[in-house]
């Protein structure tokens, strides 16, 4: 029986052991996780997503409004038919731009961390790696720049179909339904630039305007444009928290790499004299 207890015994502590292992490697492999960077980059991958999406569909609903409504002439808005289809494929290619870009950048926070982790250990930061990294806080700083101005770009439209939304609303209050005075409510979006004044009928008052707001395509685009303008302050506060984390992440490979300078100059010291050391009792016992 007791040799059935020991071997017992004996298994149970190898399963503690295989389970504390499995344990601690769990533990090991979540704390190199660059927690920061990832929820960077789903915020980045989630507002890019947003702005691209609805910002595409808001824009072909836009073209079909004008020409319906604004702009029945087709070479009234040639050039701005033109401008839009070259938005979206604008659009694309920012799509396949930061994805691929956020993907990089998410790599490169695992190899930060791993550096900073492994500092003590066989893992060595290079002066390549450093440079890489103040290239992506360089490259982070022109893309955020960039993005406010998308940002502020995309409340245009926002701003533009605002009105529009606003001056329905007027027409249909108890105040100003049912009175003479409702066809004289009117919006031109020439005054907008989007269309040349000489297009025709550019305006729309009365009822036509009620008409218009009540449609599909003008209560799709309006809230589209809104999600594509909050996608696009998505992505700058995405950017802006990459900037942080670069920074630090550059700051900490700075400190790491003076660390190994360190680190190796006492080594070589510390080996010098222990050669000195040697060498002074092989000639003491020489003399002896």
């Amino acid at each position: 029986m007791k040799p059935a207890m020991e071997t017992a015994a004996e298994e149970n502590a190898e399963q503690s052991q295989e389970r504390k292992g499995c344990f601690e490697c769990c533990i090991k492999c979540l704390g190199g996780v660059p927690y920061a960077s990832l929820v960077a980059t789903i915020l980045c991958f989630s507002g890019v997503a947003l702005f691209c999406g609805c910002g595409h569909v808001a824009l072909a609903g836009t073209v079909a409004i004008l020409e319906q409504h604004f702009s029945t002439n087709t070479s009234d808005h040639a050039l701005l038919s033109e401008v839009i289809q070259l938005m979206q494929y604008v659009i694309y290619g920012i799509a396949s731009f930061f994805f691929l870009y956020g993907i990089i950048l998410l790599a490169e926070g695992f190899y930060t961390t791993s550096a900073v982790k492994e500092l003590h250990g066989e893992f060595k930061t290079t002066a390549c790696g450093r440079c890489i990294s103040g290239m992506f806080v360089f490259l982070t700083y022109v893309l955020g720049v960039a993005w406010l101005g998308v940002f502020g770009f995309s409340a245009v439209p926002v701003f533009m179909f605002y009105n529009i939304w606003s001056t329905c609303e007027v027409i249909k209050s108890p105040q100003t339904n049912g009175t003479t005075g409702v066809e004289q409510i009117c919006v031109d979006v020439r005054q907008y630039g989007i269309i040349p004044w000489n297009a025709f009928p550019g305006k729309i008052c009365g009822s036509a305007l009620e008409n218009i707001c009540n449609t599909n395509e003008f209560y799709m685009s309006y809230h589209l444009f809104i999600v594509a303008c909050a996608g696009a302050g998505a992505t700058v506060i995405a950017l802006i928290h990459f900037l942080m984390i670069l920074s630090s992440n550059w700051a900490y490979l700075k400190d790491a790499s003076k660390m190994q300078a360190y680190q190796d100059i006492k080594a070589k010291e510390e080996q010098e004299l222990q050669d000195i050391q040697s060498r002074s009792k092989e000639q003491l016992n020489s003399y002896t």
